[in-house]
Protein backbone atom coordinates (compact mmCIF):
# COMPACT_ATOMS: atom_id res chain seq x y z
CA UNK A 1 0.00 0.00 0.00
CA UNK A 2 1.39 3.32 -0.91
CA UNK A 3 0.37 6.95 0.53
CA UNK A 4 1.75 10.43 -0.14
CA UNK A 5 4.91 9.97 0.25
CA UNK A 6 8.11 8.37 -1.84
CA UNK A 7 7.56 4.27 -1.87
CA UNK A 8 11.32 3.79 -0.55
CA UNK A 9 10.62 5.57 2.61
CA UNK A 10 13.52 6.27 4.85
CA UNK A 11 11.31 7.52 8.28
CA UNK A 12 13.31 9.47 11.02
CA UNK A 13 16.04 8.01 13.59
CA UNK A 14 14.80 6.93 17.36
CA UNK A 15 16.05 9.63 19.79
CA UNK A 16 19.46 8.24 20.23
CA UNK A 17 19.50 6.08 16.75
CA UNK A 18 18.38 2.99 17.87
CA UNK A 19 14.92 1.69 18.45
CA UNK A 20 15.25 -0.09 22.14
CA UNK A 21 13.67 -3.19 22.60
CA UNK A 22 13.10 -4.37 25.97
CA UNK A 23 10.47 -7.21 25.25
CA UNK A 24 10.88 -10.35 26.58
CA UNK A 25 8.11 -12.39 25.68
CA UNK A 26 9.25 -15.51 23.54
CA UNK A 27 9.45 -19.14 24.78
CA UNK A 28 13.67 -18.79 23.79
CA UNK A 29 15.81 -20.11 26.23
CA UNK A 30 16.98 -15.84 27.22
CA UNK A 31 13.32 -15.14 27.51
CA UNK A 32 13.04 -18.27 29.97
CA UNK A 33 15.85 -17.88 32.17
CA UNK A 34 14.59 -13.79 32.81
CA UNK A 35 10.78 -15.32 33.67
CA UNK A 36 12.53 -18.18 36.26
CA UNK A 37 15.04 -15.03 37.71
CA UNK A 38 11.51 -12.63 38.11
CA UNK A 39 9.95 -15.45 39.91
CA UNK A 40 12.58 -15.66 42.19
CA UNK A 41 13.23 -12.53 43.22
CA UNK A 42 11.91 -9.79 45.30
CA UNK A 43 8.72 -8.13 44.11
CA UNK A 44 8.04 -4.31 43.72
CA UNK A 45 4.64 -3.53 43.12
CA UNK A 46 3.96 -1.37 40.31
CA UNK A 47 1.63 2.08 40.43
CA UNK A 48 -0.03 2.48 37.31
CA UNK A 49 2.27 5.14 35.98
CA UNK A 50 5.33 2.94 36.57
CA UNK A 51 3.33 -0.14 34.84
CA UNK A 52 2.50 2.38 31.78
CA UNK A 53 6.48 3.17 32.10
CA UNK A 54 7.50 -0.04 32.28
CA UNK A 55 5.48 -0.53 28.87
CA UNK A 56 6.84 3.07 27.61
CA UNK A 57 10.68 0.93 27.85
CA UNK A 58 9.72 -2.00 27.08
CA UNK A 59 8.69 -0.92 23.47
CA UNK A 60 11.08 1.73 22.59
CA UNK A 61 8.71 4.85 23.41
CA UNK A 62 10.97 6.29 25.53
CA UNK A 63 14.63 4.99 23.54
CA UNK A 64 17.01 5.83 24.38
CA UNK A 65 16.34 4.61 27.48
CA UNK A 66 16.84 1.00 28.35
CA UNK A 67 14.90 1.29 32.34
CA UNK A 68 13.72 3.26 35.18
CA UNK A 69 16.96 5.84 35.83
CA UNK A 70 19.84 5.87 37.97
CA UNK A 71 20.85 8.47 40.03
CA UNK A 72 23.46 10.33 37.43
CA UNK A 73 20.56 10.29 34.79
CA UNK A 74 17.97 11.44 36.97
CA UNK A 75 19.99 14.55 37.66
CA UNK A 76 21.09 15.02 34.35
CA UNK A 77 17.49 15.72 33.30
CA UNK A 78 15.99 17.37 36.54
CA UNK A 79 19.00 19.92 36.21
CA UNK A 80 19.66 20.54 32.14
CA UNK A 81 16.72 18.62 30.25
CA UNK A 82 19.69 16.46 29.28
CA UNK A 83 20.99 12.84 29.70
CA UNK A 84 24.22 12.84 30.95
CA UNK A 85 25.44 12.26 27.00
CA UNK A 86 23.69 15.84 26.06
CA UNK A 87 20.93 14.26 24.45
CA UNK A 88 17.48 16.30 25.39
CA UNK A 89 15.19 14.64 27.73
CA UNK A 90 12.93 16.32 30.16
CA UNK A 91 10.84 13.94 32.50
CA UNK A 92 12.19 11.20 35.45
CA UNK A 93 11.20 8.00 34.33
CA UNK A 94 11.48 6.76 37.69
CA UNK A 95 10.90 3.50 39.93
CA UNK A 96 9.98 4.54 43.62
CA UNK A 97 9.93 1.69 46.03
CA UNK A 98 8.57 2.03 49.78
CA UNK A 99 11.74 1.85 52.60
CA UNK A 100 10.76 -1.65 53.70
CA UNK A 101 11.24 -3.34 50.34
CA UNK A 102 14.28 -1.18 49.66
CA UNK A 103 16.13 -2.41 52.50
CA UNK A 104 15.83 -5.97 51.34
CA UNK A 105 17.79 -4.99 47.89
CA UNK A 106 21.09 -4.43 47.35
CA UNK A 107 22.77 -3.68 43.95
CA UNK A 108 23.57 -6.30 41.44
CA UNK A 109 19.76 -7.86 42.71
CA UNK A 110 17.62 -8.80 40.47
CA UNK A 111 14.06 -7.31 41.32
CA UNK A 112 10.22 -9.01 39.76
CA UNK A 113 7.96 -6.12 39.13
CA UNK A 114 4.31 -7.01 39.87
CA UNK A 115 1.58 -5.20 38.41
CA UNK A 116 -1.76 -4.21 40.45
CA UNK A 117 -3.27 -7.71 40.78
CA UNK A 118 0.47 -9.48 41.58
CA UNK A 119 0.97 -10.75 38.24
CA UNK A 120 4.93 -10.79 37.28
CA UNK A 121 5.38 -8.36 34.45
CA UNK A 122 8.81 -7.30 34.30
CA UNK A 123 12.39 -8.02 35.49
CA UNK A 124 14.67 -4.75 36.66
CA UNK A 125 18.68 -5.51 36.53
CA UNK A 126 18.97 -3.12 39.70
CA UNK A 127 21.85 -1.19 39.37
CA UNK A 128 21.46 2.01 41.62
CA UNK A 129 19.07 2.96 44.95
CA UNK A 130 18.97 6.37 45.68
CA UNK A 131 17.35 9.05 47.79
CA UNK A 132 15.35 12.29 46.12
CA UNK A 133 13.82 15.32 46.90
CA UNK A 134 10.58 15.09 46.26
CA UNK A 135 10.07 18.86 46.67
CA UNK A 136 12.67 19.42 44.36
CA UNK A 137 11.38 17.38 41.51
CA UNK A 138 8.21 18.96 42.39
CA UNK A 139 10.05 22.63 41.62
CA UNK A 140 11.93 21.27 38.11
CA UNK A 141 9.44 19.17 36.53
CA UNK A 142 6.24 20.95 37.68
CA UNK A 143 7.31 24.36 38.68
CA UNK A 144 5.47 24.36 41.83
CA UNK A 145 5.02 22.55 45.25
CA UNK A 146 0.92 22.86 44.99
CA UNK A 147 -0.36 19.89 45.73
CA UNK A 148 -3.42 20.13 43.47
CA UNK A 149 -1.51 20.03 40.65
CA UNK A 150 -2.34 16.40 39.21
CA UNK A 151 1.22 15.71 38.78
CA UNK A 152 2.93 17.05 41.92
CA UNK A 153 0.10 15.70 44.18
CA UNK A 154 0.61 12.32 42.56
CA UNK A 155 4.39 13.21 43.21
CA UNK A 156 4.08 13.97 47.30
CA UNK A 157 1.96 10.81 47.88
CA UNK A 158 4.69 8.70 47.41
CA UNK A 159 6.52 8.24 50.98
CA UNK A 160 8.99 10.75 51.88
CA UNK A 161 11.29 8.17 52.85
CA UNK A 162 10.91 6.04 49.65
CA UNK A 163 13.66 5.61 47.52
CA UNK A 164 13.67 5.01 43.49
CA UNK A 165 15.44 2.06 41.89
CA UNK A 166 17.55 2.28 39.12
CA UNK A 167 18.70 -0.08 36.24
CA UNK A 168 18.12 -2.14 32.54
CA UNK A 169 14.59 -3.70 32.67
CA UNK A 170 12.19 -6.25 30.21
CA UNK A 171 8.43 -6.79 30.26
CA UNK A 172 8.44 -10.14 30.64
CA UNK A 173 4.45 -10.74 30.56
CA UNK A 174 2.87 -9.01 27.53
CA UNK A 175 0.80 -5.81 28.20
CA UNK A 176 -2.65 -6.11 28.14
CA UNK A 177 -3.94 -2.97 26.31
CA UNK A 178 -7.17 -1.41 27.15
CA UNK A 179 -7.73 -0.64 23.29
CA UNK A 180 -6.25 -3.38 21.57
CA UNK A 181 -7.62 -2.65 17.91
CA UNK A 182 -5.44 0.89 18.12
CA UNK A 183 -2.26 -0.54 20.05
CA UNK A 184 0.19 0.00 17.84
CA UNK A 185 3.98 -0.25 19.23
CA UNK A 186 6.71 2.34 18.05
CA UNK A 187 8.08 -0.82 15.62
CA UNK A 188 4.68 -0.97 14.54
CA UNK A 189 3.60 2.65 13.50
CA UNK A 190 7.19 2.40 11.62
CA UNK A 191 6.12 -0.58 9.83
CA UNK A 192 2.99 1.28 8.63
CA UNK A 193 4.37 4.58 7.52
CA UNK A 194 6.65 2.58 5.70
CA UNK A 195 3.62 0.38 4.24
CA UNK A 196 1.89 3.84 3.31
CA UNK A 197 4.76 5.62 1.63
CA UNK A 198 4.98 8.31 4.53
CA UNK A 199 8.19 10.20 5.05
CA UNK A 200 6.93 13.06 6.58
CA UNK A 201 4.23 12.38 9.15
CA UNK A 202 2.92 14.54 11.85
CA UNK A 203 1.73 13.55 15.32
CA UNK A 204 -1.42 14.78 17.02
CA UNK A 205 -0.99 14.03 21.03
CA UNK A 206 -4.68 15.04 23.12
CA UNK A 207 -6.34 13.93 26.59
CA UNK A 208 -9.54 15.66 24.86
CA UNK A 209 -12.20 15.08 22.78
CA UNK A 210 -11.68 16.04 19.49
CA UNK A 211 -13.66 19.60 18.56
CA UNK A 212 -13.04 21.69 15.37
CA UNK A 213 -10.36 23.41 16.44
CA UNK A 214 -8.22 20.24 16.85
CA UNK A 215 -9.61 19.44 13.42
CA UNK A 216 -8.54 22.83 11.87
CA UNK A 217 -4.71 22.46 13.51
CA UNK A 218 -4.05 18.88 12.39
CA UNK A 219 -5.81 19.67 8.95
CA UNK A 220 -3.04 22.87 8.60
CA UNK A 221 -0.90 20.23 9.49
CA UNK A 222 -1.81 17.46 6.67
CA UNK A 223 -0.93 20.27 4.08
CA UNK A 224 2.15 20.00 4.16
CA UNK A 225 3.69 16.30 5.62
CA UNK A 226 2.14 13.20 4.18
CA UNK A 227 0.25 11.75 7.19
CA UNK A 228 -1.02 12.40 10.12
CA UNK A 229 -0.66 10.28 14.05
CA UNK A 230 -3.59 10.58 15.92
CA UNK A 231 -2.48 9.20 19.17
CA UNK A 232 -4.79 9.73 22.07
CA UNK A 233 -3.04 9.03 25.32
CA UNK A 234 -4.97 6.60 27.06
CA UNK A 235 -2.77 5.77 30.20
CA UNK A 236 -3.73 7.27 33.98
CA UNK A 237 -5.53 10.72 33.92
CA UNK A 238 -7.16 13.04 36.58
CA UNK A 239 -10.38 11.69 37.94
CA UNK A 240 -12.66 14.29 36.12
CA UNK A 241 -10.91 13.97 32.59
CA UNK A 242 -12.91 12.27 29.71
CA UNK A 243 -12.65 8.82 29.65
CA UNK A 244 -10.54 7.31 27.25
CA UNK A 245 -13.25 5.09 26.02
CA UNK A 246 -15.85 8.51 24.91
CA UNK A 247 -12.37 10.33 23.18
CA UNK A 248 -11.63 7.33 21.11
CA UNK A 249 -15.15 7.05 20.16
CA UNK A 250 -14.87 10.75 19.31
CA UNK A 251 -12.03 10.34 17.64
CA UNK A 252 -13.48 7.63 15.52
CA UNK A 253 -16.80 8.92 14.82
CA UNK A 254 -14.87 12.27 13.29
CA UNK A 255 -12.42 9.76 11.33
CA UNK A 256 -15.29 8.32 9.51
CA UNK A 257 -16.37 11.20 7.96
CA UNK A 258 -14.30 14.28 7.62
CA UNK A 259 -10.84 12.91 7.01
CA UNK A 260 -9.18 10.94 4.18
CA UNK A 261 -8.61 7.35 5.98
CA UNK A 262 -5.65 7.17 3.85
CA UNK A 263 -3.98 9.67 5.35
CA UNK A 264 -4.41 9.30 9.00
CA UNK A 265 -3.89 6.75 11.46
CA UNK A 266 -5.39 6.62 14.53
CA UNK A 267 -3.37 4.46 17.21
CA UNK A 268 -3.55 4.76 21.30
CA UNK A 269 -0.56 6.58 23.19
CA UNK A 270 0.13 4.13 26.16
CA UNK A 271 1.87 6.49 28.64
CA UNK A 272 0.17 8.20 31.63
CA UNK A 273 -0.43 11.90 31.89
CA UNK A 274 1.98 14.22 34.11
CA UNK A 275 0.69 17.74 33.77
CA UNK A 276 3.88 18.78 33.13
CA UNK A 277 3.41 21.44 30.87
CA UNK A 278 6.57 22.55 28.73
CA UNK A 279 8.80 19.77 30.29
CA UNK A 280 6.03 17.20 29.15
CA UNK A 281 5.32 18.70 25.76
CA UNK A 282 8.98 18.17 24.80
CA UNK A 283 8.44 14.91 26.13
CA UNK A 284 5.49 14.17 24.14
CA UNK A 285 7.30 15.05 21.23
CA UNK A 286 10.48 12.88 21.75
CA UNK A 287 8.31 9.90 21.96
CA UNK A 288 6.54 10.80 18.72
CA UNK A 289 10.12 11.05 17.29
CA UNK A 290 10.11 6.91 18.45
CA UNK A 291 7.03 6.61 16.68
CA UNK A 292 8.61 7.64 13.59
CA UNK A 293 7.05 11.09 13.27
CA UNK A 294 8.88 14.21 11.89
CA UNK A 295 6.63 16.74 13.25
CA UNK A 296 4.51 17.44 16.32
CA UNK A 297 1.66 20.11 16.82
CA UNK A 298 2.53 21.55 19.90
CA UNK A 299 -1.09 24.23 20.77
CA UNK A 300 -1.94 26.05 23.53
CA UNK A 301 -0.93 25.41 27.15
CA UNK A 302 -0.16 21.57 25.96
CA UNK A 303 -0.03 19.16 28.46
CA UNK A 304 -1.47 22.05 30.87
CA UNK A 305 -3.39 21.86 33.70
CA UNK A 306 -5.24 25.04 35.20
CA UNK A 307 -3.38 28.16 35.70
CA UNK A 308 0.32 26.35 36.52
CA UNK A 309 1.81 27.43 33.13
CA UNK A 310 2.04 30.57 30.51
CA UNK A 311 -0.36 30.06 27.45
CA UNK A 312 2.50 29.53 24.84
CA UNK A 313 5.24 28.31 27.38
CA UNK A 314 5.04 24.90 26.31
CA UNK A 315 6.24 26.30 22.34
CA UNK A 316 8.99 28.93 23.52
CA UNK A 317 10.81 25.57 25.44
CA UNK A 318 11.67 24.17 22.39
CA UNK A 319 14.05 27.24 22.11
CA UNK A 320 16.21 26.20 24.74
CA UNK A 321 17.15 23.07 23.01
CA UNK A 322 19.33 21.89 19.65
CA UNK A 323 16.56 21.52 17.36
CA UNK A 324 19.08 18.95 15.45
CA UNK A 325 19.37 17.07 18.85
CA UNK A 326 15.77 17.07 19.12
CA UNK A 327 15.38 15.97 15.82
CA UNK A 328 11.58 16.13 15.55
CA UNK A 329 10.20 19.51 14.16
CA UNK A 330 7.36 21.26 16.30
CA UNK A 331 4.56 22.83 14.18
CA UNK A 332 3.77 25.54 16.91
CA UNK A 333 -0.11 27.27 16.49
CA UNK A 334 -1.77 29.56 18.44
CA UNK A 335 -5.57 28.96 20.06
CA UNK A 336 -8.07 28.20 17.65
CA UNK A 337 -11.88 29.42 17.70
CA UNK A 338 -14.92 29.61 15.80
CA UNK A 339 -15.13 33.53 14.37
CA UNK A 340 -18.64 34.31 12.94
CA UNK A 341 -17.67 37.43 10.66
CA UNK A 342 -14.99 34.82 9.22
CA UNK A 343 -17.69 32.03 9.02
CA UNK A 344 -14.77 29.84 9.84
CA UNK A 345 -12.12 27.98 12.46
CA UNK A 346 -9.39 31.15 12.46
CA UNK A 347 -6.69 31.99 15.09
CA UNK A 348 -5.74 35.57 16.28
CA UNK A 349 -3.30 35.73 13.19
CA UNK A 350 -5.71 34.99 10.94
CA UNK A 351 -8.72 37.33 11.72
CA UNK A 352 -9.09 40.93 11.71
CA UNK A 353 -12.47 40.65 13.65
CA UNK A 354 -12.70 41.25 17.70
CA UNK A 355 -13.33 39.35 20.48
CA UNK A 356 -16.80 39.70 20.50
CA UNK A 357 -16.99 37.92 17.23
CA UNK A 358 -15.11 34.23 18.41
CA UNK A 359 -16.76 31.25 19.82
CA UNK A 360 -15.52 30.23 22.97
CA UNK A 361 -16.56 27.73 25.57
CA UNK A 362 -14.99 26.90 28.62
CA UNK A 363 -14.79 23.90 29.73
CA UNK A 364 -17.70 24.50 32.59
CA UNK A 365 -19.83 25.63 29.90
CA UNK A 366 -19.65 22.71 27.64
CA UNK A 367 -20.60 20.27 30.86
CA UNK A 368 -23.59 22.73 31.50
CA UNK A 369 -24.94 22.23 27.97
CA UNK A 370 -24.25 18.48 28.24
CA UNK A 371 -25.85 17.84 31.70
CA UNK A 372 -29.11 20.04 30.15
CA UNK A 373 -29.47 17.54 27.37
CA UNK A 374 -28.21 20.31 24.63
CA UNK A 375 -26.33 19.54 21.92
CA UNK A 376 -22.70 21.86 21.54
CA UNK A 377 -22.85 24.53 18.43
CA UNK A 378 -21.64 22.68 15.21
CA UNK A 379 -18.90 25.62 14.98
CA UNK A 380 -17.61 24.30 18.19
CA UNK A 381 -17.70 20.20 17.69
CA UNK A 382 -19.08 17.96 15.19
CA UNK A 383 -22.67 16.95 16.04
CA UNK A 384 -21.50 13.43 16.12
CA UNK A 385 -18.88 14.48 19.09
CA UNK A 386 -21.86 15.88 20.96
CA UNK A 387 -23.86 13.08 20.63
CA UNK A 388 -21.20 11.08 22.12
CA UNK A 389 -20.59 13.23 25.04
CA UNK A 390 -24.29 13.78 26.03
CA UNK A 391 -24.84 9.97 26.00
CA UNK A 392 -20.99 9.53 28.45
CA UNK A 393 -22.48 11.98 30.73
CA UNK A 394 -26.63 10.64 30.67
CA UNK A 395 -24.53 7.49 31.77
CA UNK A 396 -22.21 8.88 34.43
Amino acid sequence: MTGYGDTQTALIAPHGGRLVNRLSLTGDDEAVARRERALAASRVHLSQVALSDLELIATGVVSPLEGFMTRDVYRAVLETMHLPDGLPWTIPITLPAPPEVASRLRVGDDVALADGQGRVVGLLELTDIFAYDREEEARKVYGTLDAAHPGVGRLLAQAQESVYLGGAAWMIAPPQPAFPAITLTPAQTRAEFVARGWRQIVAFQTRNPIHRAHEYLQKCALEVVDGLLLHPLVGETKSDDVPAAVRIASYQAVLARYYPAERVLLAAFPAAMRYAGPREAVFHALCRKNYGCTHFIVGRDHAGVGSYYGTYDAQRIFHEFDPVLIGITPLMFEHAFYCRECGQIVTAKTCPHGAGSWLHLSGTQVRAKLAAGEMLPPEFTRPEVSAILMQAMARS
